[in-house]
């Protein structure tokens, strides 16, 4: 079963993952992170920060969860801005070595494979970073998704629009087609790091911990996976019906095994 930490609130779980992720650059600084956008990350790359510090940062390698496709790159909500703007920036990550996947209507045939190809060359993704949308995606992986899916094309939910539109000046402008990592990709990462805040997400968190393994909530893929790490504030843990058990479990957990 997937470990859940249940903390405070966001700035608490922000600093929780970034002490972990910290620990994985300094032993090893080719280390191959997977990064998600949205809001629910931003504690984790807040914290990293001061946490990277004075450290080389300049072979961490990363991956991103999706793009938009047909979106322009320069626009400043296409992921690979917004992963330009909320870390490499801001922890002085190397851009050549941080990945976005090709929304370029273009090459978008072949773009799903390609990326695929790129993260295997790199040996893996070692810990990725999860949020969990209100209907249960992560990724772009919309309800109905296959567990087995690589990176490819994904219709977007007329929620998931609704949910985005926040970031653009209306829902029309969000577009209609992404390209993401597939639940199958994510589940070949070594260390699944699932963040989640806030009461609208609590359904989704209970279903994906606790509910039926299901592709009608893609996120319960994650209790597919050896080594899951679920962080949630206590709204986000608030219909989980074994919360009292993580809490215990996380209090005695020996300090050795870290998260």
């Amino acid at each position: 079963m997937a470990e859940v930490i249940i903390v405070p609130d966001a700035a608490a779980a922000g600093a929780l993952v970034a002490d972990e992720i910290a620990s994985l650059i300094a032993a090893d600084p080719e280390v191959v992170l997977g990064l998600a956008t949205g809001s629910t990350p931003l504690p984790v790359y807040e914290a990293l920060r001061p946490r990277l510090e004075g450290v080389d940062v300049s072979k961490v390698r990363g991956f991103a969860l999706d793009e938009y496709v047909g979106i322009d790159p320069e626009h400043p909500e296409s992921y690979r801005n917004v992963i330009r703007r909320e870390v490499v920036e801001p922890l002085g990550l190397d851009p050549a070595r941080i990945n976005t996947p090709n929304g370029a209507l273009e090459t978008i045939q072949h773009a799903g494979d390609d990326y695929e190809k790129a993260i295997a060359a790199a040996g893996g993704v070692e810990l990725q970073i999860l949020g969990i949308g209100t209907d249960g995606h992560i990724g772009f992986n919309e309800p109905g998704s296959s567990f087995a899916s690589s990176t490819r094309v994904k219709t977007l939910t007329e929620q998931t629009k609704k949910d985005n539109a926040r970031f653009f000046d209306s829902v029309d402008q969000v577009p209609t087609h992404c390209i993401t990592q597939g639940l199958g990709t994510i589940l070949r990462a070594r260390h699944l790091v699932l963040l989640a805040f806030g009461e609208g997400k609590a359904d989704a968190v209970a279903g994906a911990v606790e509910g039926p393994v299901s592709a009608s909530l893609p996120g319960s893929a994650i209790q597919l996976h050896p080594r899951v790490s679920v962080v949630v504030d206590e709204a986000a843990a608030s219909r989980l019906r074994r919360a009292d058990y993580y809490r215990y479990a996380w209090d005695n957990k020996p300090d050795w095994q870290g998260l």
